[in-house]
């Protein structure tokens, strides 16, 4: 597999969230963060990355499924039981992140569709 380094045509950014973000499935805060990181790749919506620390891992429960970007290399899933089936592969880390996007290492990622909310509270 090919690792690509984000430039001009592909840009990746990482910068600090800003305000603190909540993740609730089933009534449950599974996030509950002020240190996210919003990764902004090419053209697609923003995507906050939380630190493991502030994920109740304990709800967590981690799949076979697995991807690969090219830019951010191979990536793993957890599904969220509480959430049922919707929450299934819910959530997205790469835990050997290449270099240029090394700063998402050891946090996870939520796709919104799969839980109840994603919310960003003004700090």
């Amino acid at each position: 597999m090919t690792m690509k380094t984000p430039d001009a045509d592909h840009p990746i950014t990482i910068t600090p969230a800003d305000g603190r973000v909540i993740v609730t499935v089933a009534g449950r805060v599974v996030a509950d963060t002020r240190n996210a990181l919003s990764l902004k790749e090419a053209s697609y919506p923003a995507v906050h990355y939380i630190p493991r620390t502030d994920v109740d891992m304990s709800l967590l429960a981690r799949t076979e499924h697995r991807t690969y970007c090219p830019y951010k290399g191979d990536c793993s899933y957890y599904s969220i039981p509480v959430g049922g089936e919707r929450a299934a592969n819910a959530v997205w880390t790469y835990e050997d992140a290449y270099p240029a996007v090394a700063a998402i290492k050891d946090h996870l990622a939520f796709y919104p569709s799969r839980v109840d909310a994603i919310e960003i509270k003004a700090l």
